[in-house]
């Protein structure tokens, strides 16, 4: 009988063909799919939030913006030229400049568009200051000073929006770790159902397997390769329309049909993609591993 188990173990070598493929098995290959799909759009959305915020911390840190307010039509010069003197002689700026109107405009344009009528406005008039690598100023001391100046200047470091940025960023990734553990939980149920349905299916089979004196795990590892190819298989193919996706949304926002100016761009670069490869490996081992436990449990209440 040992002979009988070692040639009936090297039968799975040749990639479980101990079971024959149900003729029913497009359907639950078709549902681990859609959930590698779903699956890897929440992964992606991850690397995008992820990136993004990166892109945009790096942006405002290090970075001091003053606002120069409006007393009627427009801020006084006097004050927008106290305020940048002040700011180029504070240790740790590097450098200080006045935002011309044609910047002031494009500031405002992604949400108000090109033909709103900005110039008439009355706009504050902004100084930003690039700080030294390394520096921690007194933001109230300086606000202060710059008061003592410029009475309608407004000193803001971006340190609230570094932190909303942030809150922001850990949301879509909680968010999308709680999608992604319901997809896994979602894949583990269909494939113990899945294997039940085996199980009851191939009866006959089990059945000569275990006179044959195959024991449970043997019997196990042939259903457990089965669902882990087709799980990888399917999960692939969902992974791979994922990136055909996001492909296609980077070509979008590149000839400029889907792109926001204050939106990130929904296309994944080039080295992220790979990321999306663990979606199908992730599947191939839920569906290994539930397999395995739905058998071997199940083989215990039958024999």
């Amino acid at each position: 009988m040992n002979e009988s188990t070692s040639a009936s173990d090297a039968s799975l070598n040749r990639r479980g063909r101990v079971l024959p493929r149900d003729s029913g098995a497009a359907p639950l290959d078709i549902v681990i799919g859609v959930m590698a799909f779903l699956a890897a759009l929440a992964l992606g959305g991850v690397l995008i939030a992820t990136r993004m915020a990166e892109t945009w911390e790096g942006g405002l840190s290090g970075r001091l913006t003053v606002q120069i307010m409006p007393v009627g039509a427009a801020p006084p010069q006097t004050e927008v030229n106290a305020a940048l003197a002040l700011l180029q002689t504070t240790p740790g700026v590097i450098r200080a400049t006045i935002l011309s109107d044609a910047e002031n405009l494009a500031l405002v344009e992604p949400w108000l568009g090109p033909d709103a009528g900005l110039a008439n406005l009355p706009f504050p008039r902004l100084i930003e200051a690039l700080l030294a690598p390394g520096t921690t100023l007194d933001i109230r001391a300086l606000s202060a000073r710059l008061k003592q100046v410029a009475p309608h200047s407004v000193l803001d470091d971006h340190g609230r929006w570094v932190e909303r940025l942030r809150d922001v960023t850990n949301s879509v990734v909680f968010v999308a770790l709680a999608v992604l553990i319901l997809i896994a939980i979602a894949t583990a149920a269909t494939v113990a159902f899945a294997t039940r349905a085996g199980l009851a299916a191939h009866k006959e089979i089990v059945e000569l397997l275990h006179l044959m004196g195959a024991q449970d795990r043997f019997i196990a590892r042939a259903f457990e390769w089965h669902y882990f190819l087709g799980a990888l298989l399917a999960a692939a193919a969902g992974a791979l329309l994922a990136m055909l996706a996001f492909l296609a949304a980077g070509g979008l926002d590149e000839i400029g049909l889907a792109s926001v100016s204050f939106l990130p761009p929904l296309g994944l670069k080039a080295a992220e993609l790979p990321w999306l490869l663990l979606i199908p490996g992730a599947a191939a081992l839920i569906a290994w591993g539930t397999a395995r436990l739905s058998v071997i449990s199940a083989l215990r209440e039958f024999y």
